[in-house]
């Protein structure tokens, strides 16, 4: 056990014991985990959605250390998020709704998170935290958007939305026709998935592995860098989103079942998530950080549509294979439970229940106020979010309703989000703890039919009612804040700017593998 352990320990039974009776303890105000300070790994993935697990259903892919993360944790079977990733990463960020975070879409500078959100990070560095990203950021690429100066002190990422996305690192810049600068003749004409050109610490380098590895090792040495104190590692890997690439080894996995390549792109990202997961928790084990540490497993969105695809003579030991997408309607851009349901897991060795799950609707604008009362710090008072802390204590406790929004937030470029296909009035969801209304126009009971396939906006239509005027109220107040609407003036992309500067001067530096 390490002193730390060994200090909470103490603390909480002391809590427990001292002067409380044990049933007064299990009641009492503020909750026994504020105030903790564990350490936290915050693992994010991307478009994987809430039944691409084998603990959530799926019958054929294979994830045994997030089993065994959800068997050793507590499992929150009704989280919700955004139907996109760069409002989602908002809400996590800030605790409050994406909307009023300024981001609205995943580009054109609709993603890009309002100077004026106090972040995450933030607020763990004032509780003493060393905070660091590894991966994808996607809330901004300009210098003042970026983790750097929001709140994080070590940042290893790609840029925009996705390695090899416009927006990425290298852009125009490998095709330019000036002399090679040293290290140039190393990449490639575009950002990769294998061997990734990323940006650590405001230095671009050339990392050698797959990218989910890649980010996986960097994390891991940075932790153990930095286990003197509480740390909060981020760790928001780009994969499973497309590109649907995976390392060969996964890749031949699923070739031999009959999938196609797409297919096992997909599949075979997550199994190399799901090894990089079981690396992390060995690691930990081996760094007696175990009871220590608080880790979360999440996605950002709903899984995408390829997850629905029909799988024509595909078998495994003879057995053939379906798709599976855990009875859901919609996938990622809709605003369906598709869309917006997700894994989320928390695991704190010896400290929170194990193999519990909770019930309650829990969403994305909660992990702020409940890390934040955990590090003992002082949460917000004017977010949307709540802290988890009663249900990480007790998952059947009390846990009254709530009404949640959601958009697409697809609308027109630089238009009044009020004249398009997905404007105000479309492409939009409310839930409740039992009811989801759709655009308006649909209304499902999600507690006795989460698959969504019986509309009951005519039987029901006072509830759908209030529902809506619910949302409107929620629209009046919002949307003065979407203040990224207007079209991004900005040549070249500062993320390219940055790259190319460092290009024709220094060069591009090949990445210091980390010796763990």
């Amino acid at each position: 056990m390490s002193f730390r352990h060994l200090q909470a320990t103490v603390a909480f039974l002391t809590f427990l014991f001292g002067t409380h009776s044990a049933a007064q303890a299990e009641a009492a105000e503020p909750s026994g985990l504020q105030g903790r300070r564990p350490n936290i790994i915050f693992i994010l993935t991307d478009d994987q959605g809430y039944a691409q697990l084998g603990c959530e259903g799926h019958p054929w892919l294979e994830t045994p250390h997030i089993d065994q993360l959800r068997r050793e944790g507590l499992a929150f079977t009704d989280f919700q998020v955004s139907p996109t990733c760069s409002p989602t990463r908002s809400a996590l960020m800030t605790g409050n709704v994406p909307f009023k975070n300024g981001v609205t879409h995943t580009g054109g500078g609709r993603d890009r998170m309002a100077l004026s959100a106090v972040t995450l990070p933030e607020l763990l560095k004032k509780q003493g935290y060393a905070t660091g990203i590894f991966g994808k950021w996607h809330l901004g690429d300009e210098e003042a958007y970026q983790p750097g100066s929001r709140g994080f002190d070590e940042v290893f990422i790609h840029g925009s939305g996705g390695i090899g996305q416009p927006d990425d690192t290298l852009g125009r810049a490998a095709k330019t026709s000036t002399p090679a600068k040293p290290g140039e003749e190393l990449l490639p004409r575009k950002n990769t998935y294998e061997d990734p050109v990323l940006r650590h610490n405001g230095t671009f380098v050339k990392t050698k592995g797959f990218c989910t590895d890649v980010f996986f090792s960097q994390a891991l040495s940075w932790i153990k860098d930095h286990r003197d104190k509480p740390f909060f590692a981020y760790i928001p890997t780009n994969a499973p989103h497309s590109p649907y690439i995976a390392p060969k080894d996964r890749r031949e996995k699923f070739a031999a079942y009959g999938l196609n390549r797409d297919q096992q792109g997909f599949y075979g990202m997550i199994e190399n998530i799901d090894d990089n997961v079981g690396r992390l928790m060995d690691f930990l084990q081996k760094r007696d950080l175990d009871r220590d540490t608080l880790v979360i497993f999440m996605s950002d969105n709903g899984a995408v549509p390829l997850v629905k695809h029909p799988m024509q003579n595909c078998s495994r030991n003879g057995e053939p294979l379906q798709a599976y997408d855990g009875g859901l309607k919609g996938h990622k851009k809709t605003p369906h439970e598709g869309g917006t349901l997700v894994p989320a897991i928390f695991r704190w060795k010896g400290v929170l229940p194990e193999g519990a799950e909770s019930a309650a609707l829990t969403a994305h604008i909660d992990l702020l106020p409940t890390l934040v009362a955990l590090a003992g710090g002082d949460v917000p008072r004017k977010i949307d979010g709540k802290s988890l802390t009663p249900l990480l204590e007790n998952p059947a406790a009390a846990w009254p309703d709530r009404t949640l929004f959601f958009h697409i937030g697809r609308w027109k470029w630089g238009a009044e989000p009020n004249h398009s296909k997905y404007d105000k009035d479309a492409g939009f969801a409310v839930r409740n703890a039992r009811y989801r209304l759709v655009n308006n126009e649909e209304l499902y009971d999600v507690l006795a039919d989460r698959g969504e396939t019986t509309n009951l906006i005519v039987q029901k239509p006072e509830i759908a009612k209030a529902m809506s005027q619910a949302y409107d109220a929620w629209w009046d107040e919002v949307r003065p804040l979407m203040v990224n609407e207007g079209p991004l003036d900005r040549a070249p992309n500062p993320f390219h700017d940055k790259f190319e500067q460092q290009l024709n001067s220094t060069g591009i530096p090949a990445w210091e593998e980390p010796v763990l």
